[in-house]
C-alpha cells in the first residue's frame, strides 16, 4: 500500500535510491545536494541498505569511480550540483560513451562565479552533450518517481546510458511536500534485479574498457551513442506508462496544460512549470485562450512531440533558466530548430530566474499578456526577454 510521507525533494531523491538498494554509491557534498547524500549514508549506516559507499576527494573521483564500479557490472549511483557536475566533466563523456547506465540525482544550482549557490539550470545545460539522458522534475513527488525510471530506462539493453534527474535546488531540493510512496519491494520489483549487458568481471567474455579509439572506429562508436539515445525516445514512454500502472502518476515526454485551443503558450521545465501552471488556470477563468507545455525529458530531445503539441498556437514563449552566449537559451535553440520548417508559430525567448532569482504569478502573467498582443505577428522570431532584471 502507498504511503504518504512530508519529505524534502532531498530525502525524497535519497528514499527512492533506498528503494533500489544499488550496488555501489560514490559520493562527494556539494550545496545543495549535500543532504540527499547525507540521508542516503543514514541509510548505509542503519543496514536499510547493503550499498557500497565510496567516499572520495572531489567529483571527478565520484564519477570515476562510477565508471570502474559501473564498467565492473555493478549497480551504481552517485548525486551532484553545480560546480561538482561541472568537475566532473571529463568523466561525464566517459561514463556515456563506455555505455554504462549510472544513474545520477543533481539538484540544479548555478555555476560560478561570481559564487552563487542558488537554482537556475546552467550545470545541467552545460552537461546537455555529455550523452546523459537528461529527466527534469517539477516537485520532489516527480524528482522521486523519475529516480525510479531511471534504472529502468538507462539499464534497458537497448539504451544502457547514465541518466540525470534534475530537481530545482533549495526551491525543491530543501523544500517539504507531501510524497505518495511506493512499498519497498514495488520498487524492487519495478526496476528488476540488474543484469549488466557486459562487465570487466566477466572473465568468460573479456572485454577491454578504455582503449585507443583512433579514426578506424571512433566514429561508428560516437553513432552507436546516437542511435541508443534515439532508442530512448522508444522506452521513455513506455516505462512511464509501467509506472503509471504501478503508482497512478503515468509520465511522457511532456505533460500538457489547456493546450486543445490554446492560442499563446509557455514551454519550460523544472519547479516553475507550477506556478505557470496556476497563471493558467486563472487566465482560463477569465477566458483567455491560453496553454503550457511542461517538458520532462531534455535528452533525449522530444522534437516531433514538441512540434505536435504547439504547431496550432500563435506565438509560443521559450523559458530558460540559463543563459546561453548564442541566439538564445539552450531550451529556446532546440525548440527554434525543431520548428524550422515544420510549425508556422512565432517564437520568444524568456531567460529567467539566474542564481535564484524568483519569478512570480503575475511576472508570469505578464509573459502571457506580451505573447498574447504578438499572437497576430506570424512567424516572428521576437526578441529575447530577460525577465525580472534590473537594467
Amino acid at each position: 500500500m502507498a504511503q504518504t510521507i512530508a519529505l524534502t525533494g532531498n530525502d525524497a531523491a535519497a528514499t527512492a535510491l533506498k528503494q533500489v538498494n544499488p550496488d555501489v554509491a560514490a559520493v562527494y557534498p556539494i550545496t545543495p545536494q549535500t543532504e540527499m547524500m547525507h540521508k542516503f549514508a543514514e541509510f548505509v549506516a542503519d543496514g536499510d541498505v547493503d550499498t557500497e559507499m565510496v567516499l572520495v576527494e572531489s567529483e571527478h573521483s565520484a564519477m570515476s569511480a562510477c565508471v570502474g564500479s559501473a564498467a565492473a557490472g555493478a549497480r551504481t549511483i552517485t548525486a551532484t550540483s553545480a560546480n561538482g557536475l561541472a568537475l566532473m566533466w571529463e568523466i561525464l563523456y566517459i561514463a556515456a560513451s563506455y555505455r554504462l547506465p549510472i544513474i545520477m540525482p543533481e539538484a540544479s544550482r548555478a555555476l560560478s562565479g561570481p559564487i552563487n549557490i542558488h537554482c537556475d539550470h546552467s550545470d545541467s545545460m552545460g552537461a546537455r552533450d555529455t550523452g546523459w539522458i537528461v529527466l527534469f522534475s517539477e516537485s520532489a513527488q516527480e524528482a522521486y518517481d523519475n529516480i525510479i525510471q531511471a534504472f529502468r530506462i538507462g539499464e534497458n539493453h537497448d539504451i544502457l546510458l547514465p541518466v540525470m534527474v534534475t530537481l530545482d535546488g533549495f526551491i525543491l531540493s530543501h523544500t517539504v511536500e507531501a510524497l505518495s510512496l511506493l512499498e519497498d519491494r514495488q520498487v524492487k520489483d519495478f526496476v528488476g534485479e540488474y543484469k549488466p549487458h557486459r562487465m570487466l568481471l566477466d572473465v568468460d567474455n573479456p572485454m577491454t574498457i578504455g582503449p585507443l579509439d583512433l579514426q578506424n572506429y571512433y566514429f561508428e562508436h560516437k553513432r552507436q551513442q546516437v542511435e541508443a539515445m534515439k532508442n530512448a525516445l522508444d522506452v521513455i514512454p513506455e516505462v512511464g506508462k509501467a509506472f503509471g500502472e504501478l503508482s497512478g502518476r503515468e509520465y511522457g515526454y511532456m505533460e500538457c496544460i489547456d493546450m486543445d485551443d490554446a492560442e499563446v503558450a509557455l514551454i519550460g521545465m523544472g519547479s516553475t512549470m507550477g506556478t505557470v501552471k496556476q497563471v493558467v488556470r486563472e487566465m482560463r477563468e477569465e477566458g483567455q485562450k491560453v496553454g503550457a507545455v511542461k517538458l520532462r525529458v531534455f535528452r533525449p530531445f522530444p522534437a516531433q512531440q514538441i512540434i505536435d503539441a504547439v504547431k496550432h498556437v500563435k506565438v509560443l514563449g521559450v523559458l530558460d533558466r540559463s543563459v546561453s552566449f548564442g541566439l538564445g537559451g539552450p531550451l529556446f535553440h532546440e525548440i527554434k530548430s525543431a520548428a524550422y520548417s515544420q510549425a508556422e508559430i512565432g517564437l520568444k525567448n524568456f531567460m529567467y530566474g539566474l542564481g535564484g532569482r524568483d519569478i512570480s504569478l503575475v511576472a508570469i502573467r505578464t509573459l502571457y499578456e506580451d505573447l498574447l498582443a504578438r499572437k497576430d505577428a506570424g512567424t516572428t522570431v521576437h526578441p529575447e526577454e530577460y525577465v525580472g532584471v534590473r537594467e
